[in-house]
């Protein structure tokens, strides 16, 4: 038994190593300069429930970190952004489909603003490395929003510009601002993946940090336990 846990903490050990090796940025990075979004202009009869669209990275971590926040329905992982209909994630790993891995989140707008979703997926990835997540390379894990409407597309050009002349990061965002196309649900097994897999060294080592760290970062806006 005490071999056994040994091998375990060892391969978790030389998991982690790998990936800084590798050059994969840090899963808990959450800038603390981060200017306030703007807020959304009323509406006269606010819908019960809106659609946003974001890509940045690896789904898996984008839909933990949205699935954690008070107000967000529900979080789908999938595929969009590109030319190829009903693609699979074997189509889409090799990068010449166009499509980009995202999570398409139903929420409430009387309880979460589409401007604070912005905040959240802004200090949540690293949104100034081109088709590029830590070790994640191609263009299907490039930062993105993919706008429903026009007033999500003037909030999400605004917010970019505001965090561009804070020089929140040291390089400008390089965030794809798009207009919302086709939407492809990524297979089941992709669905709910890190409360599904937690025990899976990406999710330990990545996801998990990530998680915590939005926890207190943006403790005020969490579902209760």
């Amino acid at each position: 038994m005490k071999t056994a846990v040994v091998l375990l903490a060892l391969s978790a050990l030389a998991f982690a190593l790998t990936l800084l090796l590798m050059g994969n940025y840090e899963a808990t990075d959450m800038p603390e300069n981060f200017p306030p979004p703007d807020p959304a202009p009323a509406a006269d009869a606010p819908a019960d429930t809106e659609t946003a669209t974001f890509g940045g990275g690896c789904f898996w971590c984008t839909e933990a970190v949205f699935l954690q926040l008070r107000g967000v329905k529900t979080v789908t992982s999938g595929y969009t952004g590109g030319h190829l209909p009903n693609p699979t994630y074997d189509d889409i790993c090799d990068g010449d489909t166009g499509h980009a891995e995202v999570v398409q989140i139903v929420f409430d707008p009387k309880v979460i603003s589409f401007s604070e979703l912005l905040e959240v997926h802004w200090r949540t990835h690293d949104p100034t490395t081109l088709n590029r997540q830590g070790n994640d390379r191609g263009p299907q894990y490039r930062s993105a929003v993919f706008y429903h409407s026009e007033q999500q597309r003037e909030l999400a050009e605004r917010y970019k510009a505001k965090i561009d002349a804070a020089v929140v990061y040291a390089k400008p965002l390089v965030t794809e601002i798009t207009k919302a196309s086709t939407f492809y649900p990524a297979e089941a097994y992709h669905q709910n993946y890190y409360a599904n897999n937690k025990g899976d060294g990406y999710c330990r080592v990545m996801i998990g940090p990530k998680v915590e760290k939005l926890k207190k970062v943006f403790a005020d806006k969490l579902k209760s336990e």
